[in-house]
């Protein structure tokens, strides 16, 4: 039923010394309200690299002379492409690759690992990068396997895996040279994401050093 305007207005005048009361009391249900509304604050994924890499040594005259070599981008499948740190659980299903929700590489992994080995290898001879100029010899490399492996809950390792191709540029043509897998792995130090950056960083570290040695002691071709 409509209530007649002079029935509101009385309503109201009886009503007009607890109206201050009234709106603090529905002004603070209504703050209150809103501030549980807001939305939480996303979660920044936190990012990984190696660190700082090699620290710089002295120079030093080389027991023998290395030719230049060129270093060529490494090749990855699309599944490691990306920035996610990845894990698999080798107790439920290996097959399956699994990204941490919170935790990010800086920069796809196939390039940390170029950069790691580029460190490496100008210890001991010049390294170019494609496009800086001619070289006799190139290297090429595929990164297979960069993923956290759970042996349990709370055991894993960092697993690496590289497949190397040394080529021979005559005149203009790529000769093979020779070609090697390389794979290494080491233990992590937590079960989570900053326990498999260090064992991947290792095991990267371990393999960067077994493709510096194989080349060292691999025979240019036609010699």
């Amino acid at each position: 039923m409509k209530t007649p305007p002079k029935m509101t207005s009385k309503l109201i005048a009886a009503g007009d010394h607890s109206t201050p009361g009234w709106v603090g009391f529905c002004f603070a249900v209504l703050l209150l309200g809103g501030c549980a509304a807001l939305p939480e604050r996303p979660v920044r994924p936190a990012v990984f690299d190696f660190g700082p890499g090699l620290a710089a040594q002295p120079a030093a005259a080389p027991a023998q002379t290395l030719p230049p070599l060129l270093l060529a981008d490494i090749e990855a499948p699309a599944a490691v492409d990306g920035t996610a740190v990845l894990f698999r659980l080798a107790y439920a299903d290996v097959q399956q690759l699994r990204p941490y929700a919170q935790a990010r590489w800086s920069m796809p992994p196939a390039q940390l690992v170029r950069q790691r080995l580029r460190e490496q290898l100008s210890q001991q001879r010049v390294v170019l990068n494609p496009g800086e100029g001619p070289s006799a010899y190139i290297l090429r490399l595929e990164l297979e396997e960069f993923t956290q492996v759970f042996e349990t809950p709370e055991r894993s390792v960092g697993l690496v895996r590289l497949r190397a191709t040394l080529l021979e540029n005559a005149g203009g043509r790529e000769r093979l040279v020779a070609q090697r897998r390389f794979s290494a792995q080491r233990p992590a130090p937590s079960p989570d994401a900053p326990g498999g950056v260090r064992a991947l960083t290792a095991a990267t570290d371990a393999a960067v050093e077994e493709i510096a040695q194989w080349l060292k002691q691999v025979p240019p071709a036609g010699r």
